[in-house]
């Protein structure tokens, strides 16, 4: 069965969940460092871009350039967000998940995650 242009996968689902934690400050190495302070799991940059890369061009992110940094060698940080369609995606995603668990709870651990009740 053919997957729907709308429908995401586990990790794109987890980045941006991360995404929207940060927000609206979520750019590569936050996102990797969210990332693997809620999943107790190592995540490379290389994985990170390629998937933000492929949420954008799919219209779930967008991207800007924050300005230039002297601690990063005059270069900008680009930062990510979601865009309607991404929240839309990503609240219809979580949603089938909880259908899918039967309403056992989990669902509600990831909405949470995003919604900022879920603290270390």
């Amino acid at each position: 069965m053919a997957r729907s242009s709308k429908s995401i996968n586990g990790t794109d689902q987890q980045i941006m969940l991360a995404i929207l934690r940060l927000h609206p400050n979520g750019y590569g190495i936050s996102i990797r460092d969210e990332l693997e302070s809620r999943t107790k799991q190592k995540w490379s940059l290389g994985s990170i871009y390629a998937a933000v890369d492929r949420l954008e061009e799919r219209g779930f992110l967008k991207s800007r350039e924050g300005e230039p940094t002297a601690e990063r060698g005059g270069r900008r940080k680009i930062y990510f967000e979601l865009t309607g369609i991404g929240r839309a995606t990503l609240d219809s995603s979580l949603s089938a998940l909880d259908a899918l668990r039967g309403y056992t709870g989990l669902g509600a651990l990831a909405r949470r995650f995003v919604l900022g009740g879920c603290h270390d």
